[in-house]
């Protein structure tokens, strides 16, 4: 389907791509991965036919549909679905010319070719790309130019998605995507039935997504059948091999030197010693590896630790207008170890609970205790355009050392690496990767006891985000991630709280469930349809008869009672909370301590305890459940 023929382009006199080839079949899904700056996104523009190669060719059939996301952001009048629908242009052009047309067999052409692209289901699907990417059916009647960029960005991207090209080209696709858009995406982009090329650090959605990876290094490309996990094994492989015969080959020159330095003078050996010579000169040397090092995070620790709990909500409710509440009712706390991710669609509030922990909010109502020394860093990628143009990450850091030497402001800048070209580059002329570690080096800079990071790992290649890992993981303190990254998520935080339904709460499962949750809601969400009342009572009816039978099968198989049993030990694990509770409350008055510290001890003991019940009892509430899924299956 797609042909890419020794291609070379240059950018500015510097080769970005030299004599690559690559060839692409018709309907596979293929992840195009590489560092930042090696020529991604400049590979899809060529493919475009934006730019124009130095040298080779790409090639695709002369009938196939060739498509990607508008690169400026849809605006206007226009409604959201109105401004999917025309993405087809077919269909378009169809509709137009079924207005004026009087021609009685042109009509029945139009008609007919209208019927068999399925132009009447156009705006159920349109509608259904729209739900995906998290727009309501009241927003999708709204007009894109009251939108911000990032939502308008989504609405480009249901546009592509909806005209289904022969080859569909997205770069970085989940940039301006939550975690449940990413789920739903994932799921969209492995039905897809035709080509895809698509630019993406996510590891989870290069693995449960694509069937192969295009690697662009060292200006080369190849392809790799399979997901990333197996691009990074078979990668690893081919490295291995290449250093074993590197060595091999090495020693094999060595030994051929020595021979001929021995006897090139002999006479009786000066034939050999020649035929050494050649043998050298027609031995063509195995390139080494080079590997770029991703550069570092480095997080400092808090000059001073503070006592938990770092953070208290009771009953707290907080938004942007007096007597408008965007959150209410928030009752958790945060220690200083806590690993905890916001989950919840765009518009729910995880960021107006950022912004509240920052301190850049207050609480309406109820109470929010924190220590007056709790310094707190917050990361947000808009960050980047508030940084100053014309200023340098060293210019940054000597108004934060003014007292220091320049080695000593070098040294810290070299934490997050910004060696002596990139610490003296400009602002305007930094990559959104290095803008990205400039904004972490500035927020984290005073030590904080708690990490607030919106959305951390947007223009970050896979090896800077397994580098953003590694620093969150050192960090000693705590941490609050929002993050559409599945792979961040669960290999840096141990507690979910859920932002839905105007509150924050923990959220007892995994991202498994969660995927499952987001997923039936979408479910449900297609099979409302609007009817009749007629049909609505007739379907009223239809459900309180299955809820009956069902009702009845649930006793005759026995499930009742095991359902009794579960909802006892959901009411046993909630009074535990609530002792729970109670004693965290003792415990966070700071006098207790010096008053009566065998009392704080006991506290301490009984909170173990209670801790460990809690545990328990969660156990035997997961192992119900699975006997009751196993019953129902």
């Amino acid at each position: 389907m797609l042909h890419i023929n020794d291609l070379t382009f240059r950018i500015e006199g510097r080769l970005l791509i030299d004599h690559a080839t690559a060839a692409l079949p018709t309907g596979q899904k293929v992840g195009l991965v590489g560092r930042n700056g090696t020529g991604k996104s400049t590979l899809l523009k060529l493919i475009l036919g934006l730019l124009s190669s130095e040298t080779g060719s790409i090639s695709i059939p002369r009938r196939a549909r060739i498509g990607t996301v508008a690169q400026e952001a849809p605006g206007g009048d226009t409604s959201l679905i109105d401004t999917v629908l025309v993405a087809d242009l077919e269909r378009t052009k169809l509709l137009a010319e079924s207005e004026t047309v009087t021609d009685p067999d042109r009509i029945a052409e139009i008609h007919n070719r209208l019927a068999d692209i399925d132009a009447h289901t156009a705006p159920s699907r349109a509608a259904t790309i729209l739900s995906g990417l998290g727009f309501s059916e009241e927003a999708q009647l709204g007009p894109c130019g009251g939108l911000s960029g990032g939502w308008r960005m989504r609405v480009a991207l249901a546009a592509a998605l909806f005209a289904a090209p022969d080859v569909l080209l997205l770069d970085e696709p989940t940039n301006y995507l939550d975690l449940e858009g990413v789920i739903w995406l994932k799921q969209y982009l492995r039905n897809y039935r035709h080509t895809i090329l698509i630019v993406s650090h996510d590891r989870d959605l290069l693995n449960e997504s694509v069937n192969a990876i295009l690697h662009l290094d060292q200006r080369k490309l190849t392809l790799y059948q399979g997901n990333y996990d197996n691009f990074e094994r078979m990668r690893r492989e081919k490295q291995a091999l290449q250093l074993k015969l590197k060595k091999k080959q090495d020693d094999q020159r060595r030994h051929m030197e020595a021979f001929v330095d021995r006897f090139r003078a002999s006479a009786t050996k000066a034939r050999q010693a020649q035929s050494r010579l050649k043998a050298l000169a027609r031995l063509q040397p195995i390139a080494d590896i080079v590997e770029e090092r991703s550069a570092s995070f480095h997080f400092p620790k808090a000059e001073k630790i503070l006592n938990p709990p770092l953070v208290r909500l009771e009953g707290a409710s907080v938004g942007y207008e007096p007597g408008k509440p965007i959150l209410r009712n928030i009752n958790l706390r945060i220690d200083g170890d806590d690993r905890i991710a916001l989950l919840g669609a765009n518009g729910n509030g995880k960021s107006t609970f950022a912004k509240l922990l920052c301190g850049h909010l207050q609480v309406e109502e109820g109470h929010m205790r924190h220590h007056k020394k709790m310094e707190v860093a917050y990361f947000a990628q808009h960050q980047s355009d508030e940084l100053e143009e014309d200023l340098t990450p060293y210019d940054y850091f000597t108004k934060l050392l003014p007292d220091s030497t320049q080695a000593q402001r070098r040294a810290r800048l070299g934490q997050y690496g910004f060696g002596i070209d990139h610490a003296n580059t400009k602002c305007s002329k930094l990559s959104g990767g290095e803008k990205a570690r400039l904004l972490f080096a500035l927020a984290a800079f005073n030590g904080p006891h708690v990490l607030v990071l919106d959305e951390p790992t947007n223009h970050l290649d896979v090896d800077a985000r397994e580098a953003l890992i590694h620093a969150i993981n050192d960090f000693e303190g705590a941490v609050i991630l929002i993050a559409h990254d599945r792979h961040l998520i669960e290999t840096c935080v141990d507690r979910l709280w859920l932002v839905r339904g105007g509150t924050v709460a923990p959220f007892d499962g995994d991202l498994d469930d969660y995927t499952r949750i987001i997923l039936d809601d979408a479910k449900l969400a297609r099979k409302k349809k609007p009817e009749s009342n007629q049909s609505d009572k007739k379907a009223a009816s239809q459900n309180d008869s299955r809820q009956d039978r069902k009702a009845r099968a649930l006793a005759r198989d026995g499930l009742l009672p095991l359902k009794s049993k579960i909802q006892k030990a959901e009411s046993n694990i909630k009074k535990l909370q609530q002792k729970l509770s109670v004693i965290d409350r003792a415990l966070a008055v700071p006098s207790l301590y010096k008053t009566d510290p065998k009392q704080a001890q006991d506290f301490n003991k009984l909170r173990v305890k209670l801790a460990g019940d809690v545990e328990i009892r969660e156990l035997e509430w997961l192992e119900l459940l699975e006997e009751l899924e196993t019953l129902r299956a």
